[in-house]
C-alpha cells in the first residue's frame, strides 16, 4: 500500500478513533482531523490535524493536499429535538459539498459515512435494502441523504456507507441507554420483546470502510452496513448482562408498561426507537466482498466486558 494515505475527517469520535487505529494497523498512512486533534490516536503512522471552521465555508485544500483517499466521518449525530434544522443543513451536508469539491481531481477515492437514516425512519415493516426509495423522516436523515446526492454531483469518485446504529466500546445514545438499565441489578421487563433491529459492530464497519476504499466495484454505489444478524431487544439486554458476568434476568410484561418504565428513567424517545422491526439487508455489500467478522450478541458482550467499553 506504498503511497496510499487516507484522510480521516471526525478522527476523535466513537467511530473515528478505532477507524484510524484500523486503517493504520492494516498499512494505510493516515491523516487525522478533528477539532482537538490532541484527542486523536497517536500511534506510528498518523499524522494528526485540526478540522476547518465548520461555521463558515471551509478550506479543505491542507487538509486533502497529498492524500489519495478521504474517509469522511465527521459531523452532528441523530439529536431530535434540540437543534435547529440549519444546523443538520451546514454541518451534515454543505460541508460535505465543499470536501468534495476541494476533493475532486485530487483523490483517487472519498468514501461517506452516511447513515440509514438517509435511507427509512425509526423502523420498517419489511427488510431494508438500497433498492428501497430513500424517505429520511427527519432533519438529521434529509441532512445525510443531501449530502450523498452534493458528493455524487461532485465528480469526485466516491463510495456511500449507510451504517445500522454502531455498536462499540464507548457507545452513544439508544444502545447507551440499554446499556444504563442493563447494568443495573434489578429484573427487566424485556422478556417478551421479540422485535429485530439491526445494527453494526464497529470492527465490521472498519472492515467495511477499508474494502470500499479500495474495491473498484465499490466506486459511485450506496452500501447498507449491518452484521449479518438482526438482534431483539431482549437478546441485547441478555448479552449485555452476559457480557456483565450476570444472568439474564429478564420478565415479560407487556408493551405499555415497559413504556412507562422508560419514562421513569427519562427514556420514553429511546424507547420508542427501540421497541420496533427495524431489519437491514447487507447482501450489495457481502456481494463484493464483505465479510463481517463479529456476531451482534457476541459483539454486544464483548463490549461490556472491555475496559470503559460502556462509558457514555
Amino acid at each position: 500500500m506504498t503511497g496510499r494515505k487516507v484522510l480521516i475527517t471526525g478522527a476523535s469520535g466513537f467511530i473515528g478513533k478505532p477507524m484510524v487505529r484500523a486503517l493504520a494497523a492494516s498499512g494505510w498512512t493516515v491523516r487525522g482531523a478533528a477539532r482537538d486533534s490532541a484527542a486523536i490516536p497517536d500511534i506510528a503512522g498518523v499524522e494528526r490535524v485540526t478540522l476547518p471552521d465548520f461555521s463558515r465555508p471551509a478550506d479543505w485544500s491542507p487538509l486533502v493536499e497529498g492524500v489519495s483517499h478521504v474517509v469522511h466521518l465527521a459531523g452532528i449525530a441523530h439529536t431530535p429535538g434540540q437543534l435547529p434544522d440549519e444546523i443538520y443543513t451546514r454541518i451534515n451536508t454543505e460541508i460535505v459539498g465543499e470536501l468534495a469539491n476541494a476533493a475532486h481531481g485530487r483523490v483517487e477515492r472519498l468514501v461517506l459515512v452516511s447513515s440509514v437514516r438517509a435511507q427509512a425512519g425509526l423502523s420498517a415493516g419489511h427488510v431494508i435494502t438500497e433498492t428501497d426509495p430513500a424517505k429520511p423522516t427527519d432533519a438529521y436523515g434529509r441532512s445525510k441523504l443531501a449530502a450523498e446526492r452534493l458528493v455524487s454531483e461532485s465528480g469526485v469518485p466516491f463510495t456511500v456507507l449507510r451504517p445500522a446504529v454502531v455498536y462499540g466500546r464507548g457507545v452513544k445514545g439508544n444502545i447507551a441507554s440499554l446499556v444504563t438499565l442493563a447494568q443495573t441489578p434489578m429484573p427487566l421487563p424485556f422478556g417478551g420483546l421479540d422485535n429485530h433491529r439491526s445494527l453494526l459492530a464497529l470492527e465490521n464497519l472498519a472492515v467495511a470502510i477499508d474494502l470500499v476504499l479500495t474495491s473498484p466495484k465499490a466506486e459511485g454505489e450506496i452500501f447498507l452496513v449491518a452484521d449479518s444478524e438482526p438482534i431483539s431487544v431482549a437478546d441485547m439486554v441478555a448479552a449485555m448482562r452476559e457480557g456483565l458476568g450476570r444472568a439474564p434476568h429478564l420478565i415479560r410484561v407487556p408493551a405499555g408498561g415497559i413504556k412507562r418504565l422508560m419514562a421513569t428513567f427519562g427514556k420514553e424517545a429511546e424507547w420508542e426507537r427501540l421497541s420496533g422491526n427495524f431489519v437491514i439487508d447487507a447482501a450489495k455489500l457481502r456481494g463484493i466482498g464483505w465479510t463481517p467478522r463479529v456476531k451482534t450478541r457476541e459483539g454486544i458482550a464483548a463490549m461490556m466486558r472491555a475496559p470503559n467499553g460502556t462509558a457514555c
